[in-house]
């Protein structure tokens, strides 16, 4: 059973972040920020101005009493230790903000929009550094861990990015709707109106592999290698959409939340870890050792099925909302995923230890 921490909105909460001190902020529809202690009791309370929805949160990794929540095409640097009126503002945005991220040395901030636009700040001058961009609303941005001008963005026109700040254009494009297996796509002809569209995006503290969240319910893991990408990894994580991916910090643990109301606790470090060589080097090596019956015709469908199939979840909590947000926090010595959704309160779930 879930502990629900209460008494901090009114709304159904969007987003939710942990700060290194273990304070978690979350925000909600109509303006509402909250922060909370470990043991869920609200700890401050901030309405923002114009009563926009608050649609991300994030601490400031190297000064944990800043955060920077989005609010409209807004944002907002607050100081958590007097949660009154911000800091600062920053307008930098042409329309409403879906996603922050700060790279791991405060040195910049990225925000992306419904426009499909990334703006990057270099947060010491306060000015736009680069624009970068997806043909249709961006939905998710993340700075890499260890390679602070590198980050990975994904969006509703399918596409997943990898970016290095000193270049207008990405370095490597992956399109998921392409990159789907003749059996994905036999599987997925009478889903035209479920496509892969790119909802989330965490990547792994090594830097190197990333998770992406997706409309068709599947979880896609990808390596990065120098200026490019691999796929390295995909199952079926959700019944619908998978809204969230979160890496926790031991090595290739992976939490997902769904729109079918569940949030799932992979460990695919086995899975990850096998796959040193090109995904393509492994195909050939996985069709030469399949049977004569999986190799018919060249395709590798019930091996390919096979492989899905084996990634299975560790953890299934049936949470039993749409899940909007999910966070990891350490109380008391142990682990626990904070789960937003449509209603105003965090549900708490214990996670076993690795």
């Amino acid at each position: 059973m879930a502990v629900k921490w209460i008494g901090g909105h009114s709304s159904s909460i969007l987003c939710l972040n942990v700060n290194p001190e273990g304070l978690v902020a979350s925000g909600a529809e109509r303006g509402e920020l909250t922060l909370w202690d470990g043991g869920g009791t609200p700890a401050g309370q901030l309405q923002l101005p114009k009563a926009d929805d608050v649609t991300s949160v994030v601490f400031s990794p190297r000064r944990p009493a800043r955060l920077y929540a989005s609010h409209g095409e807004t944002i907002s640097l607050l100081d958590v230790r007097s949660l009154k009126e911000p800091v600062e503002r920053f307008h930098v945005n042409e329309e409403e903000i879906n996603c922050l991220s700060v790279n791991e040395t405060d040195s910049f901030l990225a925000a992306a929009d419904d426009s499909g636009a990334i703006k990057v700040m270099d947060l010491e001058n306060k000015k736009v550094s680069r624009s970068l961009r997806h043909s249709n609303i961006c939905s998710s941005v993340v700075f890499r861990p260890q390679r602070p001008h590198s980050l990975v963005s994904c969006g509703l026109d399918m596409q997943v990015m990898l970016w290095n700040l000193q270049k207008a254009r990405p370095l490597w494009t992956t399109n998921l709707q392409e990159c789907e297996t003749e059996e994905d796509s036999l599987q997925s002809a009478g889903q035209f109106f479920n496509p892969p569209l790119a909802h989330s995006l965490s990547v792994a503290s090594c830097g190197n592999i990333f998770g992406c969240g997706a409309q068709d319910g599947k979880v896609r893991i990808f390596r990065v290698t120098g200026v490019k990408f691999e796929r390295e990894l995909e199952f079926q994580g959700h019944s619908l959409g998978v809204s969230q991916v979160l890496f926790m910090p031991e090595a290739y643990r992976l939490l997902t939340g769904g729109n079918d109301g569940k949030v799932l606790l992979w460990d695919i470090s086995s899975d990850v870890g096998k796959q040193q060589k090109s995904p393509a080097k492994s195909l050939q090596r996985r069709k030469a050792q399949a049977p004569a019956s999986a190799r018919r015709d060249g395709k590798l469908n019930k091996v390919a099925a096979n492989e899905r199939a084996g990634v299975l979840p560790k953890l299934t909590i049936e949470h039993g909302e749409k899940v909007n947000w999910i966070s990891c926090v350490q109380i008391k010595g142990s682990r626990r995923v904070l789960v937003a959704d449509q209603s105003s309160s965090v549900s708490v779930y214990p996670l076993p230890e690795p």
